[in-house]
């Protein structure tokens, strides 16, 4: 399918595309706002956006140096500069207390605007999403300590790893020609060095000074989690649980790091239930 962002957010680092998607009679209904992760971009929201915007109005955007927005050399692409401009896009869009969606390190940049930033939202959904503890791992801290290695690798090479390390996070399998659209962003020699810019600069560091504030937290917060997520296993639910005790937490089985790809209509059905706890 096509998937268009049709407007535009200028920041000091480039422009972010973003969209709004609201079907008849959601016009007056809470907003939700839904915020991807890495190498990923809004194009997850795909199924997810349009099934939620028949009932709400959806805002759905690319990260700076993500998908559809500005990629160029000297972008802070760090999860603070992330927090920054989604904090400027929802005094953009004027909305005072949304729904907010996010998943991988958007949930750190959620969490981030919440606790640091000073934003208000209505409740918060987090899936399968970066929040604290020691998450830096894995193929993701080679990305940190050889990012000059990755850029010089082949254009082939660099392809085949990114297109494993995409399919890694799916246990069921992308649907055909998704897999391109996740990868085109990443393509050529902009493309490689934008991948590995934006990797190099997602640090731990941004996380650890907000998790002192996690308990305090008093707004309704639900946390869905794939069992078989391999990217960000279930103990990360378990230890943001911990944290957020009166969070709800639901497992979705048969799942990976990718509830978007993996159990779409799960996801569609938890987001658009009430919350069974308040804060």
């Amino acid at each position: 399918m096509t998937w268009e962002l049709e407007q535009e957010f200028e920041t000091p680092g480039g422009v972010i595309r973003w969209s709004r998607l609201a079907g008849e009679g959601s016009h007056d209904r809470d907003p939700v706002v839904l915020v991807h992760g890495t190498p990923y971009s809004s194009y997850l929201w795909r199924d997810i956006a349009p099934a939620l915007a028949r009932d709400r109005p959806v805002f759905v955007f690319d990260h700076l140096g993500f998908g559809l927005s500005e990629q160029r050399e000297g972008q802070d692409l760090s999860l603070a500069a992330h927090a920054r401009n989604f904090a400027g896009l929802l005094d953009h869009w004027e909305l005072s207390s949304p729904s907010v969606v996010a998943h991988d390190i958007g949930g750190a940049v959620a969490l981030r605007t919440l606790l640091l930033e000073g934003r208000i939202y209505r409740d918060l959904t987090l899936f399968d999403a970066v929040s604290g503890g020691d998450w830096e791992r894995g193929l993701f801290r080679l990305f940190l300590e050889h990012t000059e290695v990755f850029r010089q690798l082949p254009p082939y090479a660099h392809e085949a790893l990114v297109a494993a390390h995409l399919r890694h996070a799916t246990h069921v399998g992308f649907r055909p020609g998704v897999l391109d659209a996740f990868l085109a962003p990443w393509r050529g020699a902009a493309g490689q060095a934008a991948f590995y810019r934006q990797y190099s600069q997602i640090r731990q560091a941004d996380t650890a000074g907000y998790e002192h504030l996690l308990g305090g937290i008093s707004l309704p917060v639900r946390l869905l989690w794939g069992r078989e997520d391999h990217i960000l296993p279930p103990e990360y639910a378990r230890w943001l649980h911990e944290r957020i005790p009166h969070a709800e937490l639901h497992w979705i089985e048969g799942a990976g790091h990718l509830l978007q790809e993996d159990a779409p209509g799960q996801l569609a059905a938890r987001l658009t239930a009430g919350f069974t706890s308040e804060a």
